[in-house]
This record gives C-alpha cells, sequence and structure tokens, in this order.
C-alpha cells in the first residue's frame, strides 16, 4: 500500500465498528428516553451513561484485533477470509441488535439477535486464536459483556412479557 502511513491501517481497522455504530446510538439514544425508560429492569441493570463508553472500548478493541488478523495473514485474501468473514458477519450481527431492540420494540428477538451474536463471536475468536493469540484476547472482554447483555436483555424480555414490548 504505497503512499498509506503504516499507521493508517491500525487506526482504520480500530475505528471502523465504532463507525458503524453512530446510526444505532442515535437510534438507541431517542428511544431510551422514552420507550426503555417505561420498561422494567432488574436492579443490577446499570445506568444508562455506562453502556457509550463500555461499547466505545469494545468496538476499538475488536477492530484492532481485526487489524491484527488482516496484518497477519498479509491483507484481504484467501487467508484471511474465514477469520476476517467471520468477523463481518458477527459485526453485522452485533449492528443489527440496535434496530431490532431499540428501533423495532423487539426486546425478544433482540435477544436471539443477541445470542447469534455471542455465538458469531465465540467463533471469530476460536478462528482468530490460531492466527494471532492477542487478537482473541483482545476479543474476551467483550464475550464477556456479550454474555452480561443476553442475561440483561433476557431478564428484561421476561419481564416485560405482559406488556406489549416484547
Amino acid at each position: 500500500m504505497e503512499g498509506v502511513p503504516s499507521w493508517a491501517p491500525a487506526v482504520a481497522f480500530t475505528l471502523f465498528p465504532n463507525a458503524g455504530s453512530i446510526w444505532g446510538s442515535r437510534m438507541a439514544k431517542k428511544a431510551t428516553s422514552t420507550w426503555y425508560e417505561s420498561l422494567e429492569k432488574p436492579s443490577w441493570h446499570p445506568p444508562n451513561w455506562v453502556f457509550p463508553p463500555v461499547w466505545g472500548a469494545l468496538y476499538s478493541s475488536m477492530g484492532y484485533g481485526s487489524y491484527l488478523v488482516w496484518k497477519e495473514l498479509g491483507g484481504f485474501n484467501e487467508k484471511s477470509m474465514v477469520p476476517l468473514g467471520l468477523y463481518a458477519g458477527h459485526l453485522a450481527l452485533n449492528w443489527s441488535w440496535t434496530p431490532v431492540f431499540f428501533g423495532n420494540h423487539k426486546i425478544g428477538w433482540g435477544l436471539v439477535t443477541l445470542l447469534l451474536t455471542a455465538g458469531a463471536a465465540t467463533a471469530t475468536t476460536t478462528v482468530w486464536y490460531h492466527v494471532n493469540k492477542t487478537a482473541a484476547y483482545l476479543l474476551y472482554p467483550y464475550l464477556a459483556w456479550l454474555t452480561f447483555a443476553s442475561v440483561l436483555n433476557y431478564r428484561i424480555w421476561k419481564d416485560n412479557q405482559s406488556k406489549k414490548h416484547v
């Protein structure tokens, strides 16, 4: 990649997942002050201000991990198709949760989306581990957060089934 500074791919890969979440964060912010506030949530639900910085850190971490895999495998090529394809698929699932949950107010389908995301992220982590261990390790906090988010989503779904929010 002639003419591109050596640091540019690392920055681009790191920022990419964050850029994709901008649309979703606007949707979530709008719904949080109205629909989401009307839902019953467990006592252990984190305050709303926690979610943006946590997601920002997780997106940056997974983005940098994708850069490490891309670099290790020599860019976009046949060898990187599966590791980066799994990553792209899981990221698409991740980004789809917000429109499902906040946009369409489908709590149960949000849970299904989260569980699919967690499965795809687990597959991504497993494949990345065989390419670049550091990249895989960068996904561990994300997997932990997806587990927490899935339990939280389940509890919100369960506690609000009598409402028309499911």
